[in-house]
């Protein structure tokens, strides 16, 4: 399940990122109205948690804009806005849900698991890298021809971001900021250390380095 977080305190969306992916969710965090409105119309996503108060456009305007494109991703109203007709305003524009700040993350994953329910949305799906290579994100289980592999929390994550990114040019710079924490300074040597186990498990040129720039996921 792919999901868009639009919230602009850094430490909440921080909290909020860590707990569902260890549900098992894949999360894009976004701070900025206007850049999660371009990233939808060029990414899907299966679910939107908005806060209403961000910058630049905020999450009524957002959602309202994405209604009327036609885009019909379910929607959870994440806000400390707990008026009554903030609640009727955001089911107005197409809301799913409305959750009110503070919240307990289990609260939240109760919500998510009802929207699954609701639009018979899967977890996680078996993605297909090549012919005969698979990735299960829910066991972390790389298959290769017969052979399985089960990658490491953090090789987990770096193949789910190329794979989100195949195609792309992937900076060094992004990879520290989306795969570690805002607390965390690892070095070049420890992304480089990631970079070649994952060429071991699907060889030499899945990856290819792109000298001054990043990374190509082939």
């Amino acid at each position: 399940m792919k999901i868009l977080l639009l919230e602009d305190d850094l430490m909440l969306s921080e909290v909020i990122v860590e707990q569902l992916e260890e549900y098992g969710y894949r999360v894009k965090a976004i701070y900025d109205g206007l850049e999660a409105e371009e990233i939808l119309f060029e990414e899907k996503f299966d679910l939107l948690l908005l806060d209403v108060n961000v910058p630049n456009l905020n999450g009524f305007e957002l959602l309202k804009e994405v209604r009327n494109s036609g885009n019909v991703t379910p929607a959870i109203f994440i806000t400390s806005m707990n008026q009554s007709q903030d609640v009727v305003e955001g089911f107005k524009l197409g809301a799913n849900d409305y959750l009110k700040k503070p919240f307990e993350m289990v609260e939240l994953q109760a919500r998510i698991e009802n929207i699954k329910r609701q639009f018979k949305i899967d977890n996680m799906e078996i993605i297909e890298i090549y012919e005969g290579v698979s990735y299960d994100p829910s066991r972390s289980l790389l298959k290769v021809d017969s052979k399985e592999v089960i990658l490491s929390k953090k090789e987990g994550e770096f193949l789910s971001y190329f794979l989100h990114h195949r195609g792309e040019v992937v900076s060094s710079d992004e990879l520290f900021v989306n795969l570690w924490s805002y607390d965390t300074s690892p070095s070049a040597s420890t992304l480089r250390t990631y970079i070649k186990m994952l060429r071991k498990h699907l060889g030499e040129e899945s990856i290819s380095t792109i000298r001054g720039v990043g990374y190509l996921f082939n």
